[in-house]
């Protein structure tokens, strides 16, 4: 390669590095003028309304039809609230997508153990990229599990009565919390 063909190959690969940049920045800003993707969406995820997971609105449930939910797990937390008059606690899973997502189930449900439970047998690293999430309904009626893929690894997350949740839950939140301090 001359001299010249190298000088050629470094301003190429200089303007290639230029519009890489640009992307970055414009994928990186906030949407300017009207949308309708402001705050996040919280998901209910349970088979109270006819389907696997949906939202509320003015108090009335919205269903979702995706199949799936693909995103970057940023947040695994536990919230005491009040459902029908009576306190009850819920697990929250934060994750960023094209907005952010709330999903919501209660703590002791299939849906939170299996989600609790994938979390636990990941690492950081693989945090760092998304996870995709997925109900899938139980035999009853009312019961719902949680599937959780890892790019496209579906990580099995098996459990028994024996399990010790509190140390489980605590596992979780804590992978979730040391990918979300790793540097890039």
């Amino acid at each position: 390669m001359t001299q010249h063909e190298t000088a050629q190959l470094i301003a190429l690969l200089k303007a290639q590095q230029q519009l890489l940049e640009k992307i970055a920045s414009s994928l990186d800003k906030s949407k300017l003028g009207l949308h309708n993707d402001v705050g996040s969406l919280k998901i209910y995820c349970n088979r109270q309304h006819g389907s696997l997971w949906y939202t509320l609105k003015d108090g009335q449930a919205s269903p979702i039809t995706a199949t799936a939910l693909s995103g970057y797990l940023k947040e695994l937390k536990f919230e005491q609230t009040e459902r029908r008059g009576k306190p009850c606690h819920k697990l929250l899973a934060t994750i960023a997508a094209d907005k952010l997502y709330i999903l919501e189930s209660g703590h002791d449900t299939h849906f939170s153990k299996g989600l609790l439970v994938a979390v636990a047998l990941l690492t950081p690293q693989q945090l760092l990229q998304p996870i995709t999430i997925q109900p899938v309904a139980g035999d009853d009626e009312s019961v719902l599990f949680c599937r959780v893929w890892c790019g496209s690894e579906y990580i099995k997350a098996s459990y028994d009565d024996s399990v010790n949740w509190r140390e489980i839950a605590k596992a979780a939140i804590a992978v979730v919390k040391a990918a979300n301090e790793m540097p890039f």
